[in-house]
Parts: structure tokens; C-alpha cells; sequence
């Protein structure tokens, strides 16, 4: 298919091409990465779609022990982000990240025979670190086999591959929702096992990248010391508070503050891949250095502030069909936003990161997602169900004020630093897996 896809575009120019409907990159290490992620991502999209139910009626737990259990694993892997990252610096991003694909196989593979709460917790706390290192291990051989120039317009055709992963997986999820037996779900949850298998193989093809050797009396894990880097990490974070927004707060304001039909939550949902997979390559396109980087954060700001004002006003005395494309346009309002976000905390993510250490300092960057979901969904649901209209207007002032705070802090973490111009540190090359 992909060879069809290139050949198709043969005689085009390679950066001509990244408009609506492109979701690959061009051929080379980033449609090899790509690859290895749609692979992967439909496994996931069945797996977010499915697992509740899974646990529930298969594995026969209650959902106090779902959640219990998905709460500590997921604040294990928040752990684990960055030691694992610094593992991917130090024996090689390649080979981490293939073994790291591999637990995780192995972990889903589990859930399929797990029957008790103990083996269930161990099973979910492999499954979540290994995907928080395996995010760092990839970020890491991102950044070092492509020029630092390049790293955001393939990180943004990444991204659209995983959407459209998501979306395939998502619809499998959903046939068997329709089915609802126990085999049904097997099925989802050994090919989400499968998935990462496929996604080790794809990782082993790639080129290895070079290894750093730990200096002399420098710190283990330096990125703990980098105040600059920490305050941005924390500024990525709340702003990633977006994330519970579409899948618990917005279902929960349709359903008990407006007149809008029950089957909008999906739209809104199918919105946001769509936009994503269509057009993050495009909105990446503007992020060329740290300066550019912090324009885009802004913009996600005003949009993620529009897109607030615009759900306050869905509680409106509105008809049920003006209520849905009130919801539909502020969903995509807050796609633009995190499209917009996601380009320029790239940029930042990569370029105010020693070349040596992009593996512990992708791990700590990307802990943004676990602090969001782990505190995400009680403060929001808090303020905005509980303030109503006024509460959406204050969340969308924090996206604002903390996308107006993050221009301050990148020209901080620049001062204290020379940005990394290299694409791949000429240290110890590794060895081949």
C-alpha cells in the first residue's frame, strides 16, 4: 500500500505533498517509524474502545479494581518515563525501544489469562510502563536519525499515522461492542497484542543511532536538575488539559447541560480524528525554530479559549440540531488548538534537549499526558460541571494564560543552554540488535 501510495506522487515535490489526505511521510526512517506506529495504534484504538468492558466481564473484576488498578499502573509508568528514557540514551534508543514494544505485547497478551485482581495490577503496571518508555525510546530515535529541522514536520505526519491507527482500531473495538461476548474481546486484545509485535519488527529495521556515555560527576538523570526544562514540562501539561475534555467532560456536559442528542459524543469524537489525521502535517508546517514554536502555543491557547466559550454556549436554550453544531464547531476549535499545541511542544521538546539526552528528557516531557489524566478528570469535571458556563470560561483562561506563560520560559531554558544544532551526537555508535 505504500509503495503505491509514493509511486502515485511520483514526479511531485517531497515537501509539496503534506496537505490534506497525506498521512505518511515521504520514504525513508520516517515512513519506517510511521509504519511502526499505525501498527501499533490500531491495536491501541480497540484496546481504549474495548478494555473497560474487558476487565469488567472477562477478567471479572469490579470497576472499583479497574480503576484502582489502572490508577497505580499508570502512576508507575509516570515513574518509569524517564529512567527508561535515560535507558534508551545509554544502551541504545533502538534496541530499548524493540524490547520495550515487546513487554508490552507480553503484558497484553496476559490480560487474555489474567483472572484475579494481584496478576491483573502486575500485568497493567508492565503494560503502562513499558508504554510510557516505549514513547521515550521512539522520541529518542526520532531525534536521532532525523535532522533537527525536520524532527516537527515527521513528528506531525507521526501523529496523523496514529490517528488513522486509532480511528481503524477504534471501529474494530466497535464490532465488538456490537458483539459483546467474552470471544469478542479476546479477539481485540490478541490483535492489540499482535500489533506490538509488529511494531517491534518495523522498530528493528530502522537504523540504530548513536549512545551517550555518562560523564563524570554529572548527574544520573540530569533532566531532574533542569529547572527551565521542568517549568515547561509543567506549562505542556496544563495545557494538555485538553485531553479529558472530548472523552469525559464534553459527554458529561451534552448529557446533563444541553438538548443535544446522545449520539453527538461520537461525532465529536470522530471529529477530532479526522481533523487530526487530515491536517496536523499542515499545522506543523509553520514550527520552524523555538521562536515559531511558542507563536503556535499561543494560537492554541485562543483557539482552546474559543473552543470553551463556544461549549459554554451549547447550554444555551437551544433547539437539539443548533445544540450539536454549536458542540461540533467548539470540537473542532479545540482540535485546532491541540493540533497547534502538539507542533510547537515538539519544537520545544527536541530542541532545548541535550543531543546526548533526548531519551530522559522525551521521558520527562512526556509525562504531560499521565499528570493530565490523572488529575484532569476530577478538576475539570469539578469546575466545569459544577460552575456551568463560568467554569468553561475559566478553564479556557488557564489554556490562555499558560500558552501566553510558555514564550517566558523557552527564551529561560534558551539562555541556559546552547539549542542543539546537531542531529546525532558523535559519541559511541551501538551496536546492532
Amino acid at each position: 500500500m505504500s509503495i503505491m501510495i509514493e509511486r502515485s506522487r511520483r514526479g511531485r515535490d517531497v515537501r509539496g505533498g503534506e496537505g490534506v489526505g497525506r498521512v505518511l511521510p515521504p520514504m525513508g526512517v520516517g515512513r519506517k517509524l510511521a509504519l511502526a506506529q499505525l501498527a501499533n495504534s490500531v491495536g491501541d484504538g480497540a484496546f481504549i474502545v474495548t478494555s473497560a468492558l474487558f476487565f469488567t466481564r472477562v477478567v471479572g473484576l469490579s470497576t472499583a479494581q479497574v480503576g484502582l488498578g489502572l490508577t497505580v499502573a499508570w502512576l508507575v509508568g509516570f515513574l518509569m518515563g524517564v529512567p527508561l528514557g535515560n535507558l534508551a540514551d545509554r544502551k541504545g534508543a533502538r534496541g530499548v525501544a524493540v524490547v520495550l514494544a515487546l513487554t508490552t505485547a507480553a503484558s497484553v497478551a496476559a490480560f487474555l489469562v489474567v483472572r484475579s485482581f494481584p496478576l491483573f495490577l502486575i500485568a497493567a503496571i508492565v503494560y503502562a510502563s513499558s508504554q510510557t518508555g516505549l514513547t521515550a525510546a521512539r522520541q529518542a530515535l526520532l531525534a536521532g536519525l532525523v535532522q533537527p529541522q525536520e524532527r516537527t514536520r515527521i513528528r506531525a505526519f507521526l501523529q496523523s499515522t496514529v490517528n488513522a491507527g486509532l480511528a481503524v482500531g477504534a471501529l474494530l473495538g466497535g464490532i465488538a461492542l456490537h458483539f459483546d461476548t467474552a470471544a469478542a474481546y479476546l479477539i481485540v486484545f490478541a490483535v492489540d497484542a499482535l500489533s506490538f509485535l509488529i511494531a517491534a519488527r518495523l522498530i528493528h529495521r530502522v537504523p540504530s543511532v548513536t549512545v551517550s556515555t555518562r560523564i563524570k560527576g554529572e548527574p544520573r538523570l540530569a533532566v531532574l536538575h533542569d529547572r527551565p526544562y521542568a517549568v515547561l514540562a509543567l506549562l505542556n501539561a496544563i495545557m494538555l488539559l485538553f485531553m479529558p475534555l472530548l472523552s469525559l467532560v464534553v459527554p458529561l456536559w451534552i448529557v446533563t447541560r444541553t438538548d443535544a442528542p446522545d449520539w453527538v459524543v461520537a461525532s465529536l469524537l470522530i471529529v477530532n480524528t479526522l481533523l487530526v489525521t487530515l491536517f496536523q502535517v499542515k499545522a506543523a508546517k509553520s514550527v520552524k525554530d523555538l521562536g515559531t514554536a511558542t507563536k503556535s502555543i499561543r494560537y492554541a491557547g485562543v483557539a482552546m479559549l474559543a473552543a470553551c466559550a463556544v461549549f459554554a454556549i451549547s447550554a444555551a436554550n437551544l433547539s437539539a440540531w443548533t445544540a450539536a453544531a454549536v458542540l461540533v464547531a467548539g470540537a473542532a476549535l479545540l482540535t485546532l488548538g491541540e493540533m497547534k499545541l502538539a507542533s510547537g511542544a515538539w519544537e520545544i521538546s527536541f530542541g532545548l534537549a541535550p543531543a546526548d539526552k533526548q531519551g530522559q528528557y522525551q521521558g520527562f516531557f512526556g509525562t504531560g499526558p499521565a499528570i493530565a489524566r490523572m488529575l484532569g478528570p476530577a478538576m475539570l469535571t469539578t469546575v466545569v460541571l459544577g460552575w456551568g458556563p463560568i467554569g468553561w470560561i475559566a478553564v479556557g483562561a488557564l489554556f490562555l494564560g499558560t500558552s501566553c506563560a510558555t514564550g517566558p520560559a523557552v527564551r529561560w531554558a534558551a539562555r541556559t543552554r546552547a539549542v542543539n544544532e546537531d542531529a546525532t551526537p558523535s559519541l559511541v555508535e551501538e551496536t546492532a540488535a
